[in-house]
């Protein structure tokens, strides 16, 4: 039995796209548009999505500075959000209004700024770091050692391919890292070897995968508008990649992505809480890591700001902490006093 169609729509009838899904494509195509990465992406989607929800669903184009001040304050104020977010939140709406709209933010002042967080960072000494990653297994456990050894971040080890890697000269390139900027960092000679081992399993898998009509890999925006045939070439494969495959919407290919990020986290998690450490060590635990041996080992601060690919050296400071320990360690007063003598008062 057909059911009627409702009152006043015919079958055919569509709802139109409300103010919020129309400004998100604008979004999202905007993004595609810049090659902006899909985390990117994701983070300024969910921003604009929460801006317009704060204003009650209306269109952004009626909001301004008013509602974009308010909502960045109470991002502070309210919600408690640390400085790194609420600039994110901010960049996500300078996007919005200048690049999709149209539009300049001017006069945002007296906008409550969140407090910058003075933490210093959970560092690993070189026992725990060999501890943690004798836990581990594996692929994981040579990205870990990446992390620690070449001072990688999480999603620039997992998308490494393997053209980005050059044993002759024992470097790594680091493609599109924070800010979408590439920089090169060292190749541990102590990794060379078993790098080279792990890739050989890799290139036996991608000509299994050629052998059966697949081995397609996802290439930069650029790349494949400019040479899509190199998504089968071995060097653009990814270095570490995922035992699934996945199905290209837009083309119909089976592709096989890189390693997911959570399954590192997860064997890293598993790894430092097995190793009995009390230290929140995380993946990025071994990038702070990597920063304060160089720190410790007497290599200059522009030399590791470069090396991790800091825009400012002002970010790099953070690891200065490293100077309170090792060689250059304060003494403090009570170490110096002599040891007191039985029955002395």
């Amino acid at each position: 039995m057909s059911q009627e169609p409702a009152e006043g729509r015919g079958p055919g009838d569509e709802q139109p796209p409300t103010a919020l899904e129309t400004t998100l494509a604008r979004v999202r195509q905007t993004l595609h548009a810049r090659h902006l990465s899909p985390r990117t992406e994701s983070a300024y989607v969910g921003w604009v999505r929460r801006f317009v929800d704060a204003g009650h669903g209306r269109d952004p184009a009626d909001l301004g500075v008013e509602e974009v001040r308010a909502f960045l304050s109470d991002l502070a104020a309210r919600d408690g959000l640390s400085a790194s977010s609420q600039n994110q939140a901010f960049s996500a709406l300078l996007f919005l209004y200048r690049d999709v709209l149209g539009r300049k933010l001017t006069d945002l002042h007296g906008v409550t700024r969140a407090r910058p967080s003075d933490r210093v960072p959970v560092v690993l000494t070189a026992r725990e770091a060999q501890s943690v990653l004798s836990h581990m297994r594996g692929a994981p456990q040579l990205m870990g050692a990446l992390l620690y050894g070449a001072g990688l971040r999480l999603s620039e080890c997992c998308r490494l391919r393997v053209k980005d890697l050059d044993f002759d000269r024992h470097e790594i390139t680091v493609r599109e890292g924070k800010g979408r900027k590439d920089r090169v960092t060292l190749l541990p000679t102590k990794l060379a070897r078993r790098l080279q081992v792990h890739l050989e399993g890799v290139r036996r898998q991608h000509g299994h995968d050629l052998a059966v009509g697949r081995g397609h890999v996802d290439l930069p925006p650029e790349v494949a508008h400019r040479s899509p045939g190199v998504a089968l070439d071995w060097g653009w494969q990814w270095a570490f990649p995922a035992s699934r495959l996945y199905v290209d919407r837009e083309t119909g290919e089976r592709r096989r992505p890189h390693i997911h990020p959570t399954v590192l986290q997860r064997e890293v998690t598993i790894a430092v809480r097995a190793a009995g450490l009390t230290k929140p060590a995380t993946c990025h635990t071994f990038r702070h890591s990597f920063a304060t041996a160089l720190l410790e080992g007497g290599y200059d601060i522009r030399t590791i700001q470069e090396l991790l690919g800091h825009k400012d050296v002002s970010t790099t400071m953070i690891y200065t902490h490293a100077l309170n320990r090792g060689d250059r360690k304060v003494t403090s007063p009570i170490d110096t006093l002599k040891k007191p003598r039985v029955g002395s008062q």
